[in-house]
């Protein structure tokens, strides 16, 4: 391999790794933004478009991406006042990188249809996101350290039990729609560039 060989390969490898540096920060900017916008809707809007961005940023630029999105977004989400309490973000974040983690990991076997595998981690993914902030939070974080009144305890309880379950499925039900076309759009783009 000649030097010119050399400084080629140099910059495709930095040219990738700014291509997802920027490509997270786009994710992260829209899960907080997306959190701001729609604070007054509800749970069940905020946190379907939450997980529908987790989701998009695993399967669209790779597990790292999706990690540190899923995982940086609370505390940043938690610095501009819309994030939950500094106590139970560590629950969050280990809920968010179950969710893509299998997203990624199943959502991109090459064992099943790309369909079958999908519709397997949209449910095995909501199932273990569910699972992860119920005990997390329900089971550990306010019986054994919140400290929070009964009426308060059982709001944040509230929050972070079915709800989680319904808001991934939804938020997972979004990127089986919108995965195909913006896999399609990136398969014309490469197409272009040979």
């Amino acid at each position: 391999m000649d030097t010119e060989d050399q400084i080629q390969g140099g910059m495709r490898m930095k040219n990738k790794k700014a291509l997802w540096l920027t490509q997270t920060a786009v994710f992260m900017a829209l899960l907080i933004g997306a959190q701001a916008a729609t604070a007054s809707f509800g749970q069940l809007v905020t946190g379907s478009i939450v997980n529908f961005i987790l989701i998009m940023s695993a399967m669209s630029c790779g597990l790292a991406s999706g990690l540190v999105v899923a995982l940086a977004s609370n505390v940043f989400a938690k610095l501009i006042g819309i994030g939950p309490l500094w106590s139970i973000i560590p629950f969050v974040m280990a809920g968010n990188a179950a969710l893509v983690s299998v997203w990624h990991i199943v959502g991109k076997t090459k064992f099943l249809n790309v369909h079958i595998a999908r519709v397997a981690a949209l449910v095995i993914a909501a199932v273990c996101k569910f699972f992860v902030l119920y005990l997390g939070i329900v089971k550990i974080a306010i019986p054994l350290f919140l400290n929070l009144p009964e009426a308060q305890a059982k709001v944040v309880s509230n929050l972070f039990s079915l709800p989680q379950l319904l808001t991934a499925s939804i938020g997972g039900t979004l990127a089986l729609a919108i995965l195909p076309v913006i896999e399609k759009v990136m398969r014309k783009n490469q197409e272009t560039r040979r």
